[in-house]
């Protein structure tokens, strides 16, 4: 490991203490290294502002840090264990290169508003992702609504229940993910706050331009107050995480429908080849892995989650524990996104059996109907209820599944899905 940053003269440091206090430090900030990059530019520009490095200086700083982009970007520059982390990774090169002028670059900054604003620029890229998955999740749920109304069985407690549709299927989908998207960019709203500047948690003597390093990074606000500024590390993550585990969710509950439909009990989907893999044992065997681990992504999401919240049980200021919630962050948004990204392509192309799905529409779901029309005649709804009840094995004589979609006329039901208005919704959040 190079010389500590931190270090003192006449300090021995243990290398077995080295080690715990690194953890897989240098591992995660690979993710955060171009980020951290980043905002390194920014501050250059923040001190050469207020005079602290010159002209010249400056311009020799973002060159470097540049150059240091590329070549991590190519494999020129590894982060590893040489290192600490990647804050002392870019110190070391700056000095390594520019030596004076390499070690003012941490004038002003401490590691922890870096971190900062390093995991803040790339939550932000991450809820930026999340949005477009969203996005491109629903725009697929509604062109397959728009395509395709099949007859499908409609179910309550797992149990048959009402005729119901395709289309509508899809719909629903379409609007947890325009409603997903929405919470996406929201919480980037939220979150869109420059936390550069607060050093260790109390500010500098030094009139950094904070202003200056908002616009050069594109937050949308200042994080003032640097108290403030610790207390959200790991609240602002627990926000995004919770935006991610809400599109996860609905994935979940797509995941388990398919999950259902295509076993051979309900025979009512066909997955595209891609989707599927084989048994290590058993010929026969086609399995829906794919959307099982579709399934599973909310865990990770959600371990993530906790992760982070029994990390914060902390005074105000910063705290070392927080180191760990870099960790959970990258897994939880590493599956999380991977799962939602294939999710598109798997609602374009995933196929129904129709003739297994009007197979599954028995009599006793047209009950309900029965029901409705005798109310809306003017009986009692309940003794309505009850005369359908009596006579629930005759209730589909002379019906047709079409016929009980084309009767669902309430608004968003399957007479009247209203995919025009779901499709402004989803318009106005990504035009």
């Amino acid at each position: 490991m190079s010389d500590l940053l931190w270090n003192k003269a006449g300090t021995r440091t243990d290398e077995r203490i080295m080690r715990f206090l690194a953890g897989d430090d240098v591992v995660l900030d690979r993710e955060f290294l171009p980020c951290d990059i980043e905002a390194s530019k920014a501050h250059v520009g923040g001190l050469e502002r207020i005079g602290i490095v010159t002209p010249d200086e400056a311009a020799a700083l973002v060159r470097e840090l540049d150059q240091l982009a590329a070549d991590f970007g190519s494999g020129r520059f590894v982060l590893d264990a040489r290192y600490e982390d990647g804050h002392s990774a870019i110190e070391a090169r700056l000095v390594e290169r520019l030596g004076d002028a390499g070690r003012k670059v941490h004038t002003g900054r401490s590691r922890n508003d870096q971190i900062l604003v390093a995991t803040r620029l790339w939550l932000k890229a991450k809820l930026r992702e999340l949005f477009a998955h969203c996005v491109d999740a629903a725009r697929a749920c509604l062109d397959r609504a728009a395509g395709e109304a099949l007859p499908l069985p409609g179910y309550t407690h797992l149990q048959r229940a009402v005729v119901s549709s395709t289309a509508l299927w899809y719909a629903g989908f379409a609007e947890a993910f325009i409603d997903d998207a929405r919470r996406a960019r929201d919480t980037l709203a939220w979150i869109d706050a420059n936390p550069l500047g607060t050093a260790a948690g109390y500010g500098v003597n030094l009139p950094l331009d904070r202003a200056h390093t908002t616009r050069a990074l594109g937050f949308a606000r200042m994080q003032l107050n640097p108290v403030y500024a610790q207390l959200s590390r790991g609240k602002f993550e627990i926000g995004a995480l919770d935006a991610l585990a809400s599109a996860l969710l609905d994935l979940r509950r797509f995941a388990w429908d398919l999950s259902l439909f295509t076993t051979a009990e309900f025979d009512f989907v066909r997955l595209p080849a891609e989707y599927t893999t084989g048994s290590s044992i058993m010929p026969n065997k086609r399995n829906p892995d794919v959307v099982e681990l579709m399934r599973a992504s909310y865990a990770c999401a959600a371990a993530a989650r906790t992760e982070v919240e029994q990390l914060l049980s902390l005074p105000s200021g910063y705290q070392r524990d927080l180191q760990f919630s870099k960790g959970a962050i990258v897994h939880g948004f590493h599956h999380g996104l991977g799962a939602l990204a294939l999710l598109p392509d798997l609602v374009a192309r995933m196929q129904w059996h129709a003739p297994a799905m009007r197979a599954a529409i028995e009599p006793s779901m047209y009950s309900t109907d029965v029901a409705i029309e005798q109310a809306a005649a003017g009986v009692p709804f309940r003794e309505a209820y009850r005369r359908a009840a009596a006579a629930a094995d005759e209730a589909g004589q002379g019906r047709t599944p079409e016929q009980s979609l084309a009767a669902r006329v309430s608004a968003g039901a399957a007479a009247d899905l209203r995919l025009a208005e779901l499709n402004a919704r989803l318009a106005e959040l990504a035009p």
